[in-house]
């Protein structure tokens, strides 16, 4: 199993690599080099998310449909090479809006509309197969190894783009966008060869039994109405969309605004604000680390809640350093959360996985991806915007920065609280149960 672990990781690290150059070095070209509007650079940036809806209709969709015998790596590899595609012209794309924006920008959306639709495409479909191939009493391990690699990809993919745009210059860019491409395709080549078992036969309506342990069951072909209905129907999964929701729009949130915040509440370098992504990132790290080691041993939703306590505690603790003005404090409460983040990330995304059902995988787990990427765009909302307005209104920028910390800190103690209500068990029992159409159409056989 731990190859299969290995390959997914790969997959998963692919993907995020190209999330990379484009959400920090390209967006910052385009604003501050190529002087393009900043509010224009977010939506194209954002595409992933604002395509997220069709998560749900990709993941039911590949459930029915294999092609040649796989139901998973087929829209694996054509979402990876959208991805590829997508920024291995953004650098040109960035260019070609700066010197004639109206042809440029067509093209743009084009491009970035690509690399979105990938990135979901993808995502929704390693995701299932991961589900699918992971045993239930193991799928914490799998997703901990996967953000584990994307993590450790990130910080490094990160390094190797500075180190390669330094000094910056366009073909700077454009090459080692070529070469950061050229690698995520070839490391999601090599996690998908030989991963997913092959249905047999090919004409078959029906999963067959993986090797590892994924039970697949018959997939129906559902409409979107229906599927939006599988989703708000049940108690325990409107619950869970919305504690998703909840919990990752605050983690997520603080994102754009830590290093900023450090440097207004204590006048921080730019090195010095830019080595607090290191210590949280070695702290999301040492998490996972143990939430992996944890499963099996404690209930998912335990490991869970201290993952969403720990995150809770590091934004209060965080408010508290920029009224104190305490540096000492600030770094706490960094810790705080990239240890809570890492618990959360592992035992929110195994719990995920349990919340499906054989044949409705894909329709589940998009629903889930659906709502991971809305979690994105509020996220982002909280980060830029209230905090502008605050700032305008008090006239005083560290206000802007705590209150949206504040607003976080009160998200998570709404999602802790519903976590209580979120029973898997329950979840399935709801999910299988026969609508009161098809008891009576029982009845009357």
């Amino acid at each position: 199993m731990f190859l299969k672990r290995f390959q997914l990781g790969l997959i998963h690290v692919a993907v995020a690599m190209t999330l990379v150059p484009i959400n920090s070095t390209l967006n910052r070209v385009m604003i501050k080099e190529l002087a393009l509007s900043a509010t224009l650079v977010a939506i194209l940036a954002s595409l992933p998310y604002l395509f997220s809806p069709i998560q749900v209709a990709i993941g039911s969709y590949s459930d029915r449909h294999p092609i040649l015998g796989f139901r998973r790596t087929p829209y694996i590899l054509v979402g990876l090479i959208l991805c590829v595609l997508g920024v291995a012209v953004s650098p040109q794309v960035a260019f070609l809006m700066h010197e004639n924006f109206t042809l440029g920008l067509l093209v743009g959306i084009l491009a970035f509309g690509a690399w979105g639709m990938g990135y979901n495409l993808s995502a929704v479909s390693y995701l299932s197969l991961a589900s699918e191939l992971s045993p239930e009493n193991s799928r914490g391990r799998t997703i901990a190894v996967m953000f584990f690699m994307m993590i450790i990809s990130i910080i490094f993919t990160a390094i190797g783009l500075s180190r390669m745009v330094d000094p910056y210059t366009p073909e700077a860019l454009v090459h080692a966008f070529g070469i950061v491409a050229a690698s995520a395709l070839t490391l999601g080549l090599l996690g998908l060869i030989k991963l997913e078992p092959r249905s047999t036969p090919l004409s078959s309506p029906h999963f067959s039994e993986g090797k590892m342990g994924g039970t697949r069951g018959a997939s129906e072909n559902y409409t979107v109405k229906q599927m939006t209905q599988a989703i708000t129907a049940n108690p325990v999964a409107r619950t869970y969309f919305i504690y998703l929701l909840l919990l990752l729009a605050a983690i997520l949130g603080q994102d754009v605004l830590l290093e900023p915040f450090a440097a207004e509440a204590f006048d921080l370098t730019v090195r010095q604000t830019t080595s607090i992504t290191s210590i949280w990132g070695t702290f999301v790290l040492i998490a996972i680390v143990i939430a992996g080691a944890l499963e099996g041993r404690v209930h998912k939703r335990t490991v869970a809640q201290f993952g969403n306590t720990g995150a809770l505690l590091g934004f209060i603790v965080i408010v508290i350093s920029g009224i104190l003005l305490n540096q000492t404090v600030f770094y706490a409460g960094v810790v705080l959360l990239g240890f809570g983040t890492g618990l959360a990330t592992v035992s929110n995304l195994s719990l995920m996985f349990d919340l499906t059902v054989p044949g409705m995988v894909g329709l589940y787990i998009g629903a889930w991806g659906f709502s991971n990427a809305l979690s994105r765009l509020t996220g982002s909302v909280l980060g830029g915007a209230v905090r502008d307005v605050v700032t305008q209104v008090t006239g005083d920028a560290l206000s802007g920065y705590l209150v949206v910390f504040g607003i976080e800190a009160t998200m998570l103690v709404i999602a802790t609280v519903m976590l209580y209500r979120i029973d898997a068990n329950a979840f399935k029992k709801q999910a299988q149960e026969p609508s009161f159409a098809e008891k009576v159409a029982l009845a009357a056989e």
